[in-house]
């Protein structure tokens, strides 16, 4: 399915598409804002909140909570961040075609991931899954001002790869994340597995693949 030619570079997102796990950032934030007494249920994550940067999430439930506190915002986020790592820290999310899959693309192109979440939990996963050494770069919300769909955290990516957004591709599971690989000027792949196709799709997505699988044609047909 290659639509303009094989990419130069790919930009992964994190969440969702390298490693299944926004049923569990689901639950890590219904808890932790549990813990503050502030009540936000699953279904307002997903219907809300995936995709956002993970500072921006704690910042807009503090604030419709009436609570806007920056030492609560780093204290949830700490928290988060515990919980994360104690669950998926090892690499567990990342599925073994998904971790094959990259490893293929990576013996094509430079890759890079541009992620919304803290550094800590993207590098223990990344690094639990054997896949760290692959990447030219790792951008996460400690690099940026603005997370997504500001598309500040791919061009970040992008300036370390070397290349220019039409030259990239990115692989993205939510809409937000779509926004934000586009703005930058790149190509975006959705990946199906946290929104539907449809609404990947109105935010730029040019095509949605089931999963990060190279045995799928259309993941393998963009690097034919």
């Amino acid at each position: 399915m290659s639509l303009s030619g094989p990419p130069a570079a790919v930009v992964f997102d994190f969440n969702g598409t390298i490693s299944d796990d926004e049923p569990l950032l689901a639950e890590l934030f219904v808890q932790i804002f549990g813990e503050v007494g502030i009540e936000v249920s699953e279904e307002r994550y997903f219907g809300e909140f995936a995709g956002y940067a993970d500072p921006e999430i704690v910042e807009r439930v503090l604030a419709g909570a009436g609570r806007p506190d920056p030492t609560i915002a780093r204290a949830l986020l700490d928290r988060r961040a515990e919980l994360y790592l104690e669950r998926a820290g090892g690499g567990e999310t990342v599925h073994p075609e998904v971790a094959a899959c990259v490893r293929e693309i990576a013996g094509r192109v430079p890759v890079a991931v541009a992620s919304g979440a803290v550094r800590a939990e993207v590098e223990a996963v990344l690094e639990g899954a054997g896949l760290r050494p692959l990447l030219a770069a790792v951008v996460t919300a400690d690099d940026v001002a603005q997370g997504k769909p500001d598309p500040e955290g791919y061009m970040i990516a992008l300036e370390r790869l070397g290349v220019r957004g039409s030259d990239a591709l990115s692989f993205e599971d939510t809409h937000f994340g779509v926004m934000a690989a586009v703005a930058a000027g790149m190509r975006c792949v959705g990946v199906g597995s946290t929104m539907s196709a449809d609404r990947l799709r109105e935010a730029g997505a040019e095509a949605v693949v089931a999963g990060l699988d190279w045995s799928i044609p259309d993941v393998r047909g963009f690097f034919l």
